[in-house]
């Protein structure tokens, strides 16, 4: 699926497995129509969620499904409700379309902040593509298995003062509460990582899940959504030029592996 006059919204690989990967925040790259409004801090797209198509390279292998988006999160935020809600009201939060980057830089320049209409075209050029593919993959996956795993792969630096005091920690699973999955799963991976020792993890801590993972679990359905929001300093440079850390990432792929087999084996068995 195309917006008008641009690259492909998003990339679809169809797996084996009943698991489909989502990395809403990957995207990079911002039409010319739009980066001409923005300042230049934007371009940069700082808040990116960097290189998790190559941290999880082992997910292609094992037969997941993996959804990503070509658009940057400051073009549109696809992890955030269509109208725009606050998922973490009396929290600071970017919006559906953010005017500002995580540490408050403004993204517009003067005067050119979108406008609802702006808002509406982005939403239907590419908010919509993604979550059409989205909810299609899981619902093949579904006739095909029966129950499915949507696991929502993001990341973050390490520090944010905006949304949270101190160091985040390493693995953050998200399951709403535990109304997006399994009963108790977010709980069992953060023991997991716990078990492997050297990391930092908590579930339904400050990160409960975005609006996906909110959206698309349904355990009394079949589908079993998590989201991980793994901290950037366990893979990669924090700071510009935001640098993939080959030796780094070789100590954590191996667990983000066995987190994904465990919950997949979960899901499997309910």
């Amino acid at each position: 699926m195309t917006a008008t006059n641009t690259l492909p919204v998003f990339s679809l690989h169809r797996g084996s497995l009943p698991l489909l990967i989502s990395i809403p925040h990957l995207g990079t790259r911002i039409p010319a129509d739009i980066a001409g409004t923005m300042t230049p801090v934007a371009q940069s797209t700082d808040d990116c969620d960097w290189h998790l198509d190559r941290l999880y390279a082992f997910a292609k292998r094992m037969g997941a499904s993996i959804l990503a988006p070509t658009y940057a999160r400051y073009v549109i935020d696809l992890n955030r409700p269509p109208d725009g809600a606050n998922l973490y009201p009396g929290q600071d939060t970017t919006g559906l379309l953010p005017v500002d980057t995580f540490d408050k830089e403004a993204l517009y320049l003067e005067g050119h902040l979108p406008d609802e209409t702006e808002v509406a075209r982005r939403r239907e050029a590419y908010w919509k593509p993604y979550h059409e593919a989205l909810a299609n993959e899981l619902a093949a996956l579904k006739a095909r298995h029966g129950n499915v795993l949507l696991w929502e792969a993001h990341s973050i630096r390490s520090q944010v003062p905006r949304f949270f005091e101190g160091r985040l920690p390493d693995f953050n699973f998200g399951t709403s509460n535990g109304a997006s999955a399994a009963a108790g799963l977010g709980e069992e991976l953060a023991a997991v990582v716990e078990r492997h020792g050297g990391y930092s993890a908590v579930a339904n801590g400050r990160f409960k899940g975005g609006y996906i993972t909110r959206q698309y679990g349904q355990p009394s359905q079949g589908v079993h959504a998590v989201q991980l929001e793994l901290s950037q300093i366990t893979y990669m440079q924090e700071e510009r030029p935001y640098a993939y850390d080959e030796t780094l990432a070789a100590q954590v792929e191996p667990l983000l592996e066995e987190l994904v087999a465990t919950a997949l084996e979960r899901v499997k068995a309910c």
